[in-house]
């Protein structure tokens, strides 16, 4: 079923769009820097296959930190909620996503959840598999259930410049690896190559909103009638999403939107309504917590006018 240009949602998004002008988008990227700050989109993907979007939705994004939601699913299948929460902790941060800092001044040194970098970088070391090529082979082949597209790759121009840039997410591994958060054995750099692979996963709004769809229907597919998150997995990961999706912005998030939400510094959100649809924005122009600018007026001017709020 084709995904329908829809009038109030155009609406929306050209209200949205005045706010692309206080943004910036992610530069320190090199990759991400080349991004039109003006663009904006929204698909939303219902269980009856149904889906209604505005602006250019079929433009591809790469995932950054909404991969992190993904891998977190993944390797809680992979080695269940016991072993993956002796090694990162469930609670908020009011720290920047990449910060250090509560590392250095907790005890045990754990990263405090898997949606900061500390945090995503220790599940991501947990995906199994005897290379990095076979690791990101089963990541993506997740993914790519997930969004019902065999077609879905990683760009590696993308990855490549992040790898080339990524000095603090190597800092941040040594110090986990110092406080055995991370395997003794565990190579920083083969890390980092799977690590800005699955950062660098590419798609579209529609993938976005689909996969956004299969976590508000508690792991199920409704288009295809399959289980492929367990249900208690995908609870945890909506929690997640409330808590500490938007980075060190989630409470007012919660507050002004609630709904679970994850975004990433290419300006993609992916949103979960709760038994109801499944959201995927594009909006590049971030503000200064690393979010969307744009995307979180668009997701408030969509909670307000249709209380989507789970609270």
């Amino acid at each position: 079923m084709p995904c329908q240009s829809n009038n109030e949602l155009k609406a929306l998004v050209k209200k949205a769009k005045i706010c692309t002008k206080d943004g910036k988008v992610a530069d320190y990227i090199p990759e991400l820097g080349k991004a039109k700050p003006d663009d904006l989109s929204i698909a939303i993907h219902y269980p009856d296959g149904r889906c209604l979007s505005a602006g250019d939705i079929e433009k591809k994004i790469t995932l950054q930190s909404i991969s992190k939601v993904i891998s977190l699913a993944f390797v809680l299948m992979d080695r269940g909620p016991d072993d993956v929460f002796k090694h990162v902790g469930m609670e908020p941060t009011g720290d920047p996503f990449n910060s250090i800092v509560k590392l250095e001044t907790m005890a045990p040194t754990k990263p405090l959840n898997p949606l900061i970098n500390a945090g995503a970088l220790v599940v991501t070391q947990m995906i199994k598999g005897d290379s990095v090529n076979e690791r990101f082979q089963r990541l993506l082949a997740f993914v790519q259930e997930l969004t019902n597209d065999s077609t879905i790759h990683y760009r590696e121009e993308v990855a490549r410049s992040e790898f080339e840039t990524a000095h603090l997410n190597r800092a941040l591994c040594y110090f986990l690896k110092q406080h055995k958060m991370m395997a003794e054995n565990t190579d920083v750099e083969q890390l980092m190559d799977l690590y800005t692979k699955q950062c660098a996963i590419e798609m579209n709004c529609l993938d976005l909103a689909r996969i956004g769809l299969v976590f508000a229907m508690d792991g199920v597919d409704p288009l295809s009638g399959k289980q492929i998150i367990p249900t208690d997995v995908a609870r945890i990961c909506k929690t997640f999403m409330v808590t500490c999706g938007m980075y060190n912005a989630s409470g007012e998030f919660a507050i002004k939107i609630g709904i679970p939400a994850k975004s990433g510094v290419s300006g993609g959100i992916m949103g979960a309504v709760p038994g109801k649809f499944g959201i995927g924005i594009f909006g590049p122009a971030l503000d200064e917590k690393g979010n969307s600018i744009a995307g979180i007026k668009l997701l408030e001017l969509l909670s307000k006018n249709y209380k989507l709020s789970m609270f």
